[in-house]
């Protein structure tokens, strides 16, 4: 197994799979901190990988329970390792996330089970990009056409009424964001995130209630790189 990376100013430490495969990083550090879960709350981080999302949740809130959910029996082993060498109690369950409900719900996907999920889905759906060579990216960075809105409908499925969903998707998935949220969720609040101040938004921080008639709220932007290139003093602050 390669060197651990470090995350959190080194206060996690995290293998991952081979380079030119997927690798967590900055997206899994803002989806870690973009919700706060409660001591004894229900956490899932849905789509893990090799357990950034959760594992950081679990280092940065003390006292809350965490569930990996990953479908690649390989990538599940990552996590369940780097859970264990964090010192953290996460349980791992191997599970595709748009399976039929009866298949989620025997690998312990049960409806109403968390208080809290998150979530990195793919970024593409079928017919709408060129998959990559690897097959474990292509599997990591794609799904079937609608598939974002089973997704959802899974996350939905999965929260208690109340519960909270926190999301990282594209800039240019904002419509299709919504749109399946829409009838499952409210009090939704999207935040962008520019790479530099002056450029395009490149990925939405998208945060949401189950069952909640809450407006929409658009927020200040997130930018995570100066004019010099490095991190913005918030963007460091949120990776250490």
């Amino acid at each position: 197994m390669s060197e651990a990376d470090a995350f959190l100013g080194g206060r996690l430490r995290l293998h991952q799979p081979p380079r030119g495969a997927h690798r967590a990083g900055t997206d899994g550090v803002l989806l870690a901190r973009l919700l706060a879960a409660e001591p004894g709350e229900r956490l899932c981080d849905l789509g893990s990988g090799p357990g950034i999302v959760g594992l950081a949740c679990a280092i940065l809130q003390p006292g809350v329970s965490v569930t990996l959910v990953e479908r690649d029996p390989a990538l599940a082993d990552l996590a369940r390792a780097n859970a264990a060498l964090n010192g953290v109690a996460a349980e791992v369950i191997v599970a595709d996330v748009l399976a039929p409900g009866r298949e989620r719900e025997a690998a312990g996907l049960t409806p109403d089970r968390f208080d809290c999920v998150l979530t990195n889905p793919p970024f593409f759906e079928d017919g709408r990009y060129r998959p990559s060579p690897d097959a474990a990216k292509a599997s990591a960075h794609g799904f079937p056409a609608e598939g974002l809105d089973g997704w959802i409908r899974t996350c939905a499925g999965i929260l208690r009424p109340g519960g909270r969903l926190g999301m990282i998707h594209r800039a240019d998935a904002l419509p299709r964001c919504l749109a399946a949220l829409a009838g499952r969720f409210g009090g939704i609040t999207v935040r962008p995130v520019h790479a530099k101040p002056e450029e395009p938004a490149i990925r939405i921080l998208v945060s949401a209630v189950k069952g909640s008639r809450a407006p929409f709220s658009l927020v200040p932007p997130l930018v995570l790189h100066g004019p010099d290139g490095r991190f913005t003093p918030e963007a460091d602050a949120l990776h250490r």
